[in-house]
This record gives structure tokens, sequence and C-alpha cells, in this order.
């Protein structure tokens, strides 16, 4: 084993205190204990020799810390074990009773083999909050098999949605949006397991699958009429659904409107001169009768766009209250006045990681008001300067 430091001295937040082992790889899992790491917790990412396999992907500088790691893996040590070798099993098995938290996104049955199952952690430190993130619940034919975003997001009818609403083929998310909800979904599960150890002093265990966290995600938007027995209407979410559900065009480019309320729709015909249009044609005067109709309300919308330029738009709808935004590129993130002004970058220099790193990330209003420690090194603990 290697690893060096003890964040724990210097760790704030309101999980300080709370030491977590972390057995995660890829983003789901090291989503889920960046979280803990950003409310205080001292994270132990326990790593392979080469390393979490994401410290190769994505941009770099220096080899082993690509752009994908560090944004998953701030604020935690880094330990090498090779799991494939009994000493260093024994070894992880020693660490255990000092760990408040076990965190694992490894396979059941590896788990299992390795003895480092709930029952076998649990005779080692019984009131441990041992939480397993998998691809699919226990009980289901799935349960045990490799899953990975992009299968989850076709799975759980994510990737169909588009093909819904546009009429074309299905189309993935452009972001790990399934790793990322469950790894969240996980890390809420956690905090709640250690609330609930303090009131019981019993450790608890905190089950997270994907395919089911997702399906739950788009279900909760898209059950409609199934939602009821017997059915009181088709699945799907009419406004999500209608393909006028997108940035609408303008003279020179596109933009990000949301005209939704009573409010809204009558300051928007105002503001183009067209309160009459509102007065007359009760499709857009009131929420029951907008959800009748809303194809028609947003191809509207849709038309009327395209009679002036973005900066006009912008200027006429803010002026009336009305939600909107121009439509950025993620390039148009780094100098967005909004992030700047609250502080959302990280830009320190972080010395042997051969970078001036852009730490992109959102910073909770709970957790600590300093910004979390970069990513560690492969068997290193990252020390607020990257050192």
């Amino acid at each position: 084993m290697t690893g060096t430091g003890d964040a724990s001295a210097t760790a704030r937040g309101p999980l300080a205190g709370v030491r977590v082992l972390d057995l995660t790889s890829v983003i789901m899992g090291p989503v889920c204990t960046q979280i803990l790491a950003d409310y205080g917790a001292e994270v132990v990412k326990v790593e392979p020799p080469d390393g979490d396999v994401m410290r190769h992907a994505g941009n770099k500088r220096v080899a082993g810390m690509g752009a994908m790691f560090l944004h998953a893996n701030q604020g935690k040590q880094s330990v090498v074990l090779d799991l494939k070798r009994d000493g260093d099993i024994d070894t992880l098995r020693t660490m255990l009773p000092a760990f408040d938290v076990l965190v694992h996104n490894v396979r059941p049955q590896a788990m299992v083999r390795l003895g480092l199952d709930e029952a076998s952690v649990r005779a080692l430190n019984p009131n441990i909050v041992y939480a397993e993130l998998t691809g699919y619940a226990a009980g289901g034919p799935m349960h045990g098999r490799a899953a990975y975003d992009d299968v989850i997001q076709a799975q759980a009818g994510l990737a169909d949605l588009f093909a819904r609403q546009t009429g074309g083929a299905p189309q993935y998310v452009p972001t790990l949006i399934a790793d990322r909800v469950t790894g969240l979904t996980a890390a809420h599960g956690i905090i709640a397991a250690l609330f609930a150890r303090q009131r019981t002093g019993r450790g608890e265990t905190v089950r997270v699958s994907m395919f089911e966290t997702i399906a739950a995600f788009v279900l909760a938007d898209h059950l409609g009429g199934a939602s009821f027995e017997p059915p009181a209407g088709p699945m799907g979410y009419s406004r999500l659904l209608t393909p006028h559900r997108r940035p609408y065009r303008t003279r020179d480019g596109y933009i990000a409107a949301v005209v939704y309320n009573d409010k809204h729709w009558r300051s928007f015909f105002e503001a183009v001169g067209d309160l009459a249009t509102f007065e007359r044609d009760t499709r857009f005067q009131s929420a029951a009768a907008r959800a009748e109709n809303y194809d028609a309300i947003y191809g509207y919308l849709a038309d009327v766009m395209t009679t002036r330029t973005t900066d006009a738009w912008l200027d006429l709808l803010q002026t009336a209250d009305i939600p909107c935004a121009r439509v950025n590129r993620v390039e148009d993130l780094l100098a967005d006045a909004q992030l700047r002004a609250v502080g959302f970058f990280d830009e320190r220099d972080f010395g042997d990681a051969g970078q001036r790193r852009i730490a992109a990330r959102f910073r909770s209003p709970a957790a600590s008001e300093a910004f979390t420690a970069p990513a560690p090194g492969l068997g290193r603990t990252a020390t607020p300067d990257g050192k």
C-alpha cells in the first residue's frame, strides 16, 4: 500500500470527521464520494497499481491526471492496493474498522470473492455505512451485469424521448447524466444513513442502482396517463415532448425562453404589442388551456421569435421579467458573468499537476466555503496547492 498525509486535520464542513473508504472508479461512484468530500468528509480512494481508468480520459498535461478524473476526485486521498493480491486484500480489511462509510461500485459477485460483501465487512465493522452502487437492483434478472451511461440512457427510455420529440433518431444526452444523477442520489442516501446511525447507533446499508434511478428520473415526468388505473391517457408529458420545445431561432441566432405562467403570457403579448391576441385566444389564458395546446402555443412562439434579433429579444424579455438566456457554447461558460461573480472557478496553480487547472464545479451552499483540494496523484494526498 502507498499513500501519504492526513486530510482530516484541516477538514471543514458538515461531514468533518467522517471517514469514507472509497472503492469506486469511473464516474458514478467517484461523483458520489466527491460530494461527500465537498461536505468535509475524509475520503480515501483505493486504486489499483495503474490507477482509476478515468485518470487517462480527457485532455491532460500530466500522465494519469486527465480532465475527467480531475473533476470527479477533488479533495480525496489516494492509496494503491492491488486487490488481486491476498496481502493487499488483507491490508484493506485491516483498514475497515477505522472508517464510517464504505462505498463501492464493484460488481456484487466480485465483492463476495474478495471477502468485502456486506456480511464480511460488518463482521469487521458492525456500525459501518455500507454503500453499494450497481447497474441494476438486486432481485432482478440483470443484477450483477455491467452498466454504462449510454446503455442506461437507452434502456430507461431517455434516448427514445429525443426521437419522440424531434421525429429523428434516438440520441444520448451528451453528458454523463445517468452516472452523475446516480452518484448524487447515492450521496444523499449515504448522508441520510449517517444521520440514522447517529440516532440509532446502527450501521445502515445503502443500495443504489443506475437503471432504477434513471427509470424513476424519466418516469417522474413521463409516466403520464399510466399513473392511473385504468390509464387516464398516454404516457409522456406533452409540454416536454412538443417539437417546438427547443431553443427558438431568432433573426440572427437562437434564444432560450420560457413563457410559462399567466403573468408571463400577458407580459409577452404586451411586450410584442399584441395584447388583443391574448385576450381573444383562450388557448393562452390559463394553465389548463395551455396544457391542452402546447404544440400550438409553442409553435406560435417559434414563429414570432424569428422576427427579432437575439439581443433584441433578450432586452425585451428581461424587461418583461420572462426567463430567457442566450444559447451558450460550453466555451462561453468560462467567461460567464454570473459564474465569475460568484467565484465558481478555481484557478489556483497546482504545482506538480503541471497546469493551471480550472475546476468548473458547483459548490453547495451547505459545503465548506473554501475550495476542496484538487484531485490526488496516484497514491498521494492532494494538498490545497496540489503538491
